[in-house]
């Protein structure tokens, strides 16, 4: 009888044993330290970091680089193999298609046509919009402002907002080689406050905490959550994550993240449009 006592209470050891040890095996399975770098938009920019700030607060082991550059440049990069993510406020080429690559929605945006805030004018049709950054209508007067000269401010060519603006407004024609080109949104946020005469445009999010500046309505419709998210503002879009194939691990995790309901209300935090 006491052997059949000792016996049961050596199987019951090992059976705990090995549970400690199965339990910690798994323990360190989830707690192994992963790491993803993020590359592209300066519009998706300010989602992406307060994303990743958030999943690494509750994720402490997990590493999340993210970077700007433009949406051309982490395509580029996701393409290379030097990003695992590329963030992109324009949707992919063919040819980068062709290379494996895979949009992901992440939120919606509208390009936002801004001016200075002393600027009188309110808002204009896409037919002036057009004719302005292409260097037809030079002078505030011709749209109801005053006589003075417009400056015209665009975004260099690798950005997704300036392609986004090219597609819906300007083509087939270009933007007028006079304008002067920034390299981000908060740059061009930046140029229009301190430029009375200027125009350019950024995504809806950079509208929430900047001054100095305000956004037009285009064609009588002044961007908004509503009208972007119904598709009347005429210049709405979506933004992306890119991922080179389908996402796994840390990539799918955190895109995953964005796109849940915490993620989204992130994106709202921002100015940006959830996801409908």
């Amino acid at each position: 009888m006491k052997s059949k006592v000792i016996a049961s209470g050596v199987l019951v050891a090992a059976v705990i044993i090995a549970s400690a040890i199965l339990l910690q095996g798994t323990t360190n399975q989830s707690s192994t330290p992963r790491s993803i770098n993020i590359k592209g938009s300066t519009t998706v920019l300010p989602i992406a970091q307060a994303a990743a700030e958030a999943w690494m607060d509750s994720h402490p082991n997990d590493k999340i680089i993210v970077e700007g550059g433009g949406s051309g440049v982490g395509i580029a990069a996701l393409i290379d193999g030097t990003c695992d993510i590329a963030n992109s406020s324009r949707t992919l080429k063919d040819e980068e298609k062709q290379k494996g690559l895979i949009e992901h929605r992440i939120a919606l945006d509208a390009v936002c046509v801004i001016v200075n805030s002393q600027n009188p004018v309110n808002g204009l049709s896409l037919e002036q919009v057009k004719a302005i950054f292409k260097g037809e209508i030079t002078n505030w007067s011709e749209v109801g402002g005053p006589n003075l000269e417009i400056v015209v401010y665009t975004r260099e060519s690798t950005s997704g907002t300036f392609e986004t603006f090219e597609t819906k407004v300007m083509k087939p024609d270009n933007i007028t080689l006079r304008a002067l080109t920034k390299t981000s949104n908060g740059e061009m946020v930046q140029a229009i406050s301190g430029n009375p005469n200027g125009i350019g445009y950024v995504g809806i999010g950079y509208l929430a905490n900047a001054t100095g500046i305000k956004a037009l309505k285009i064609n009588g419709v002044e961007p908004s959550t509503s009208t972007v998210q119904s598709g009347t503002f005429p210049i709405s879009r979506y933004l992306y994550m890119i991922t080179k194939g389908q996402p796994e691990g840390l990539v799918r995790d955190f895109i995953d993240f964005v796109t849940s309901t915490s993620g989204q209300k992130i994106a709202e935090e921002h100015g940006f449009v959830k996801l409908p």
